[in-house]
């Protein structure tokens, strides 16, 4: 695969970005890396595992990161804090959590009273719990959620009756399922429009290297719209194991999982939601603002015009 021609005027500006951690969501990430996409629009990405979505977030409010992929609620927050930040693109999307419940839990309304297992109480996608929670009529007083930890302990929990629900990920939903374990929908059922994870950036950083920005999301384009192309299969799963010491066959089957999803965006819409979930969740008395507050598609814009 060629790099596309340089355009914009971009040379040679590196972009410091920040990754929270590894997986098959930064698949575009490693293809623009190995196949000179990056470059080819005249920009050099200096990529960090951080680790820590706290820290990640505190070094791009700070100025230590020009751009960061976080989840989009941390981008509410931060600006809610002072910030300047703004999501200008998504990154991946949102991941399909099933509500998995106990057999005997027949609705979400069956959940009053019980408790339900959860990573974090008050982070991720505990929160959209919280919101479907609400939206059937349930408050925090009418059950209680108790941490656990990560997908396996959250499994656990449900087959020690620990806890009669929780979000899960395949493959363990899917293990509890073929043990007589319910779903009672997903979190792409219930919230179709929430984003995933996001790009963001500072705007006062933004608007003094809106080139070089441009030219990074148009490099992403790139790299999605090669991943979409049957043609570049072999290809792309030879990206992986030396990145994530993945099995090849692993790598195929998440190639074709990857693939069957359209392009991620972000919407106005999707960033209401977010809104709506983090003003429930941190009692915010002000008035809520415009998804324009955390959310300029403008660059995004200005890379497809450029590709066009």
């Amino acid at each position: 695969m060629r790099a596309e021609g340089r355009r914009g005027g971009v040379t040679n500006q590196t972009i410091r970005l920040a990754v929270i951690s590894e997986g098959t969501s930064s698949w575009p990430l490693y293809v623009a890396e190995a196949h000179g996409l990056f470059a080819g629009a005249g920009i050099k990405v200096d990529m960090t595992i951080t680790g820590s979505s706290v820290k990640q977030l505190e070094q791009l409010v700070c100025g230590g990161y020009d751009i960061g992929f976080q989840q989009s609620d941390h981008v509410v927050r931060a600006v809610e804090g002072g910030g300047d930040l703004f999501a200008f693109m998504a990154f991946a999307h949102a991941p399909e959590l099933s509500l998995v419940a106990a057999p005997d839990i027949a609705s979400i309304a069956d959940l009053r009273g019980k408790i339900i297992a959860v990573d974090g109480a008050r982070t991720g996608y505990a929160l959209l719990l919280r919101q479907l929670l609400a939206d059937h009529g349930l408050t925090e007083n009418d059950y209680t959620m108790q941490e656990f930890g990560g997908s396996q302990e959250r499994q656990d929990a449900m087959r020690n009756a620990a806890g009669v629900a929780t979000l899960l990920n395949p493959p363990f939903d899917r293990q509890l399922f073929a043990d007589g374990f319910r779903s009672l929908g997903s979190t792409w059922d219930f919230f179709p429009t929430y984003p995933g994870p996001v790009g963001a950036a500072r705007r006062a950083w933004a608007a003094q290297h809106g080139d070089a920005l441009a030219a990074f999301i148009g490099a992403m384009y790139a790299a999605f719209a090669w991943l979409k192309d049957a043609s570049n299969k072999a290809a792309a799963i030879a990206v992986l194991p030396s990145r994530l010491n993945m099995d090849r066959d692993v790598a195929a089957a998440a190639f074709d999982d990857y693939t069957r999803h359209p392009v991620p965006e972000i919407t106005a819409q999707g960033m209401r939601e977010v809104i709506d979930v983090v003003w429930n969740a941190e009692g915010y008395r002000g008035p809520k603002g415009a998804a324009e507050k955390y959310l300029d598609l403008a660059y995004a814009q200005r890379a497809q015009a450029l590709r066009a």
